[in-house]
């Protein structure tokens, strides 16, 4: 049975506010930028964590907690919904069925300036992840919400208001600038964007979709374990401090389910992806409707 309360969880939330309040408030401006970004990144893994049912049995509860996003862009109402449809195995990586695929439309590809096309081929290098992948992730969402444009999505940006003015009105109560911030928030992104860098390739079997980093280090606390995917997608309802066990335990298992879909590292990652293109930016395997 699912505990009463979460504590590692409620632990760290508690936590990533209290050093988020000091590295505004305290620290000096040569931290400010490097570290506030590890907590927003941090703070994200911990939304995610949330929309999967941490660290109350009661759902409000846990929302509340999160509710205001520290990256300020991303709506964690509406990273909730569009996760959720996420984890439906069978439309992983579809380009308009999966909201966090990286793949276009093959019709789509050919429809693009030069110019785009290869901004979308550095982004799928490790490098251009990293450096341009905040822009073009949240440019692709901003233009999916205004495409969907239905009255739940505008009523969650409306609900979005209030959290990130909260927000920058403790930003700026701060020493913190707020140029200051903008920078911290992207570095932030730019984390998240190594772990979604490879979480999942095109693959005609959908259970070969979801990847394993097994050798994580720091990364591995920041992303939750998030490196572990295909433990996650198999148990989304599982806490984060209990995955790495539940991988160890059936590791083999795990592996023969994501077909080998596997990286020893996120050092091993770096090496064989960092100026080289992991995936095309069309869909490999995508049909016209």
């Amino acid at each position: 049975m699912k505990p009463k309360v979460d504590w590692p969880t409620l632990a760290l939330i508690i936590l990533c506010y209290a050093v988020w309040l000091l590295l505004l408030f305290v620290a000096p401006l040569w931290l400010k930028i490097p570290f506030l970004g590890v907590v927003i990144a941090l703070h994200s893994s911990l939304q995610h964590e949330v929309l999967h049912g941490h660290p109350f049995r009661n759902q409000r509860i846990n929302e509340v907690l999160v509710w205001p996003s520290l990256n300020i862009v991303i709506p964690y109402t509406r990273f909730r919904d569009t996760h959720l449809a996420h984890h439906n195995d069978a439309t992983l990586t579809d380009p308009y069925d999966d909201p966090e695929s990286n793949y276009l439309d093959p019709a789509v590809w050919t429809t693009l300036s030069r110019a785009r096309q290869m901004a979308f081929r550095f982004n799928n290098t490790l490098i251009g992840r990293l450096m341009i992948g905040p822009i073009i992730g949240t440019v692709g969402f901003f233009a999916g919400e205004l495409q969907r444009n239905t009255r739940r999505i505008s009523m969650q940006w409306l609900g979005h208001l209030p959290a990130m003015i909260a927000v920058l009105a403790v930003v700026s109560a701060s020493p913190t600038p707020l140029w200051t911030y903008a920078v911290s928030a992207y570095f932030g992104l730019a984390i998240l964007k190594l772990r979604t860098f490879l979480e999942h390739t095109a693959h005609d079997r959908c259970s070969h979709r979801t990847a394993i980093v097994e050798s994580s280090g720091i990364f591995g606390f920041l992303f939750l374990h998030n490196n572990l995917h295909v433990v996650h997608h198999k148990h989304p309802s599982v806490s984060w401090h209990k995955l790495p066990a539940l991988y160890r335990a059936n590791r083999t298992a795990f592996l023969e389910r994501n077909g080998g879909y596997f990286y020893p590292s996120y050092a091993a990652i770096f090496r064989a992806y960092a100026l080289r293109p992991k995936d095309p930016v069309a869909h490999p395997l995508f049909s016209k409707r």
